[in-house]
């Protein structure tokens, strides 16, 4: 029975993890943002909120991925492996695009499917030419 527990979990913790690749890629072709800086503020002892802002977004997943790629680096300043999306508000003024996103952060993989593995997310962004904190 043991061996039934282990397996249901990891095929749970793979679920979760799967449902990050959907974040896709942000850089393609002659797409250069320019990223305006992250805003932190701590919510609670585990939630906080990333303000960001930047320049020729092509929509809402490029704001939304510049405050994964914020909220991931957090989580790993802080100790932490995880973090959950909770929400992600965009707001656009001109070429500006800001957003303010909320995680929870989390040592062990939290329940949900908006979860990210921090470490793998901060390596994703660089990748990407995406900024962290």
């Amino acid at each position: 029975m043991p061996h039934a527990l282990l397996l249901a979990s990891l095929t749970a913790a793979f679920v979760a993890l799967s449902a990050c690749a959907g974040t896709g890629p942000v850089a393609q072709g002659d797409f250069a943002p320019a990223y305006e800086g992250i805003q932190t503020v701590l919510l609670q002892d585990d939630m906080v909120s990333f303000r960001v802002a930047l320049q020729g977004a092509r929509g809402n997943d490029d704001v939304e991925a510049y405050g994964r790629c914020a909220a991931a680096q957090y989580a790993l300043i802080r100790g932490f492996g995880f973090a959950r999306h909770v929400r992600t508000t965009v707001a656009q003024t001109g070429n500006t695009w800001r957003g303010d996103a909320v995680y929870l952060i989390s040592a062990a993989l939290p329940p949900g499917l908006k979860t990210i593995d921090a470490e793998v997310t901060v390596r994703d962004c660089g990748a990407l030419g995406i900024p962290t904190i």
